[in-house]
């Protein structure tokens, strides 16, 4: 029996062997089904066999958290040491430094912010090669990735990048919207709001690769065949990321422009050239950390007293009051009251709202509970 890499790279094959138009697009849905299905198995059983790992269980703190995730020796344990202004990861001039999860923290415009350092991926990783499976399983909790490569071998991030989305991680995306109901009769029934590429016998196709031949099927926008194969999966993880290029100080500029340039041109976002060892643009990092971790701030007023305008909750958007009395005490949700509302979100002055109240930046909350 073909191996699982073998499996893979079979289906991989035909894929990219068959023309896509009408006449085959069920066909290579139900291939793309199938090997999606394979990979999610054998990420789910590499990641359950690891067991965590010694090192890999890594509890969050903070406003949030970010992992950093790149090859080995590209300079993660230097940078992590350059963010949190500390020398809590040790480094060494040889591959494989890191074996297991190092947390720093760093702190930057009123925000707590965890950093972890992660052993470096390899290719396969998302198949269990190394230590792929426990890195895989502590990126996928993370709020945030940084991609990090260095000056010399920037075209690591491909691999990078195919590895986290083999392992089921969508990166910048929205989640599209779809909802799968199993039915015990019936068929497919599909219903759309707004125009889709999608037909019905496509549709069929891939959820019969997950035996599922009774369902209704609701699509909201414009999706496309994987987003409906990430749907039937059901497990994908949609987390913001962005690139970093280390060790930009080895390099002249004119390399350094035509890299930017490069990877600009193929990732829709320039990279943030950086140098952990001399600290070149580690404030522009840390910038960019907080602005990819969407963070608002909420200000707090107890009862009968002034709000406190000088260091406000920090919390990532969207959030709720809901939100921000989770993040107070859970004895905050549970006797609950009202909350009122001053700011962005607030109809007027001092709205009285309930719980599932979405609040805005800068919003000012006074919350009442039950004696």
């Amino acid at each position: 029996m073909a191996s699982l890499e073998e499996q893979v790279r079979e289906l991989e094959d035909e894929i990219k062997n068959t023309p896509y138009n009408k006449a085959t697009s069920k066909h290579i849905g139900r291939l793309k089904a199938k090997l999606a299905k394979i990979r999610d198995d054998a990420v789910a059983r590499a990641i359950a066999s690891s067991g965590g790992g010694d090192g890999y269980s890594v509890k969050k703190s903070g406003d949030a958290t970010v992992v950093l995730v790149g090859f080995p020796s590209v300079g993660k344990s230097t940078l992590l040491n350059a963010l949190t202004d500390s020398e809590i990861s040790e480094t060494a001039a040889y591959a494989f430094t890191t074996t297991s999860v190092i947390p720093g923290a760093m702190e930057h415009r009123g925000a707590k912010i965890q950093v972890l350092d992660i052993p470096g991926l390899i290719a396969g990783a998302a198949m269990g090669k190394g230590r792929g499976k426990e890195v895989i399983a502590v990126v996928r909790s993370a709020d945030l990735i940084l991609v990090l490569v260095d000056v010399f071998n920037e075209q690591h991030t491909d691999v990078l990048l195919r590895e986290l989305h083999d392992a089921g991680i969508r990166i910048n995306r929205q989640k599209p919207d779809i909802t799968i109901k199993r039915t015990s009769s019936g068929g497919i029934r599909l219903n759309t709001v707004g125009s889709i590429d999608l037909d019905l016998e496509e549709i069929r196709s891939i959820l019969a690769e997950s035996r599922i031949v009774n369902a209704d099927v609701l699509i909201r926008g414009d999706v496309t065949q994987d987003d409906f194969i990430d749907a039937v999966i059901g497990n994908r993880i949609y987390v913001p990321a962005f690139i970093a290029v280390n060790k930009v100080d080895l390099v002249d500029e004119k390399m350094r422009r035509d890299i930017e340039r490069e990877l600009a041109g193929r990732f829709g976002e320039p990279p943030v050239m950086v140098s952990a060892q001399s600290g070149y643009h580690i404030k522009d990092l840390k910038d960019t950390i907080f602005d990819h971790l969407g963070f608002m701030r909420v200000y707090l007023k107890p009862l009968g007293s002034p709000a406190d305008m000088d260091e406000p909750l920090i919390i990532q958007h969207p959030a709720t009051v809901e939100d921000v009395c989770n993040r107070l005490h859970r004895d905050f949700a549970d006797r609950f009251r009202y909350a009122r509302v001053w700011g962005d979100s607030a109809k007027h002055d001092a709205q009285r709202v309930g719980i599932t109240h979405q609040l805005a930046d800068g919003d000012i909350l006074s919350i009442v509970t039950r004696r």
